[in-house]
């Protein structure tokens, strides 16, 4: 009997322990598959529906790791697709959990948490700050003391999507300690693990001069400029983009990028197969070049301007941007360096740029810095209306775009004061509006009284028939310019060219009495 009995205490000691084999069983398929599901963003919706979050919680604090993971993992890629379902994560008290988790549980789960963290934060400031009130800081900074670089990764990921958005995000970040140990990650082997760390710091240091300063201090630009000549593109583009973010506060962080000799190193990258590596060191260039005549004197010394303008004439759309800003930066310090951009046929690049673009910020940034080329002199001005831009400058006087109308006006006029290139001049006086008619009459009265050649083509060329043709009120600086103009001929010609003269030769003819 005893045997008997003990046979069926075994056998119902199995059934029961078959129970929970089946439910964990259940579990695990279930949180596999919906992981498997959420990885597609067309199932994202669906799953919201199905009450998926209510579903996923409980699950995270499974008794099985690889069930808690999962799990994790699945919230994670609910999160990343929807700022809906990110909310939910903070509203339905996830955050806490999953923090708990970064200090206590494996390696496995921390990359998992420090993804949903991630995926949380990237959506909008207030979810990255619900994240840091959670205390998640603290405990994604210690994570990147762990041995397994691939929690490191996980963690420098989060903290980088955190101080993304905004100053006070970012100083968070910052009191931390996250800087220095992501300049340690920037120096481990793991070429994953660098890129993130060279992108969360571009991150922190985009802010704020104090920021930037920050992450210059802890050492930062030396293990930075190392990766220069990475053969790795993706960790070039973070590194370049890294550099300019410090660049672009203040001339003393840019002195220190120079100072590290990153130039003119970093100059054949301008021609890289990868066009965020292009973009990032044009964007480099134009970061440092903008603050001083030295510092732009020193990417003339680099051969700096004929790399920009090559690399201006070959690429288009926003790529082109920081190239043509770079151009214009150097140009308007002084005379000598607008005549190195010259000299390296920046003005055509410019020119192609202002007729290829058709995006009004693109046409703006062209426009404006072939003004700053062309204020500098005569000299510079005839290059800049050589290359027959005026008219097209005219054109954007007029454009909708408050900015591109804005920029042209200006350039226009600087251009026009120093410009004296007669047919570039007569090629816009018979469209041109009141203002810019002002400009141009004012330019041919100072030409024509010093230069003999100059009269000859201004009639010939019609420029004087038009000059007659121009109403103006007595008195006024155009009235006075016209007088100017005419006084430069002899009265007969300047009667020949007035509006009705023709009239008045017939009525005399018809008035005439032959002998």
């Amino acid at each position: 009997i005893n045997a008997e009995y003990m046979g069926i205490a075994a056998m119902s000691q199995k059934q029961i322990l078959q129970v929970f084999e089946t439910y964990q069983k259940a579990r695990t398929t279930f949180v596999q598959t919906v992981a498997d599901l959420a990885s597609r963003p067309q199932n994202v919706p669906t799953l919201q529906q199905a009450g998926v979050m209510a579903l996923l919680r409980p699950l995270l604090l499974d008794t099985v790791p690889t069930i808690q993971q999962t799990a994790a993992l699945a919230l994670g890629r609910l999160a990343d697709v929807s700022d809906d379902l990110a909310a939910a994560v903070v509203t339905g008290d996830i955050l806490p959990q999953l923090v708990y988790s970064l200090a206590e549980q494996n390696r496995y789960y921390k990359k998992a948490a420090a993804f949903v963290l991630r995926t949380v934060a990237k959506h909008s400031p207030e979810l990255a700050q619900a994240v840091v009130d959670s205390g998640a800081l603290a405990a994604l900074v210690a994570c990147l003391e762990e041995f397994d670089p691939g929690v490191k990764e996980s963690a420098a990921w989060a903290l980088g999507y955190i101080a993304r958005h905004t100053t006070g995000l970012a100083q968070a970040v910052v009191d931390n300690g996250a800087v220095p140990q992501l300049i340690l990650c920037l120096q481990e082997p793991e070429i994953s693990l660098k890129r993130i760390a060279a992108s969360s710091l571009s991150d922190i240091a985009k802010h704020t001069p104090e920021l930037a300063q920050t992450v210059v201090d802890a050492g930062a630009i030396a293990f930075l400029s190392q990766h220069v000549d990475a053969s790795d593109a993706k960790l070039k583009r973070q590194v370049f983009s890294a550099l300019s973010q410090i660049a672009k506060h203040s001339v003393e962080l840019a002195e220190m990028v120079v100072e590290a000799e990153v130039f003119p190193g970093v100059l054949p990258n301008l021609k890289d197969p990868d066009e965020y590596v292009k973009k990032n060191v044009a964007t480099l260039v134009r970061e440092v070049c903008k603050h001083t005549p030295e510092l732009a004197q020193l990417i003339v010394n680099a051969g700096g301007v004929a790399a920009i303008v090559d690399y201006v004439n070959n690429t288009t759309e926003n790529s082109r941007m920081p190239g043509v800003m770079a151009l214009g930066f150097i140009a308007a310090f002084n005379e000598r360096l607008a005549m190195a951009v010259i000299a390296s046929q920046g003005v055509s690049a410019l020119a192609a740029s202002l007729r290829e673009e058709s995006q009004d910020h693109l046409q703006a940034a062209a426009v404006w810095a072939l003004g700053q080329i062309g204020r500098h002199s005569a000299e510079h001005a005839q290059h800049v209306a050589e290359a027959g831009v005026l008219p097209l400058l005219m054109q954007m006087t007029g454009s909708p775009n408050e900015d591109l109308r804005n920029k042209a006006t200006r350039s226009l006029n600087n251009v026009l004061q120093k410009c004296t290139h007669m047919a570039a001049l007569q090629s816009i006086l018979a469209t041109a509006p009141a203002p810019i008619v002002a400009l141009v009459v004012g330019q041919f009265a100072r030409i024509l009284p010093q230069d003999p050649t100059a009269r000859r083509l201004f009639v010939t060329s019609g420029g004087l028939k038009k000059i007659q043709e121009i109403k103006s009120e007595l008195g006024t600086p155009l009235a006075e310019a016209i007088a100017t103009i005419n006084a430069c001929f002899p009265e007969e010609i300047v009667k020949y060219y007035s509006p009705g003269y023709s009239e008045t030769l017939l009525q005399r003819i018809e008035s005439y009495q032959p002998a």
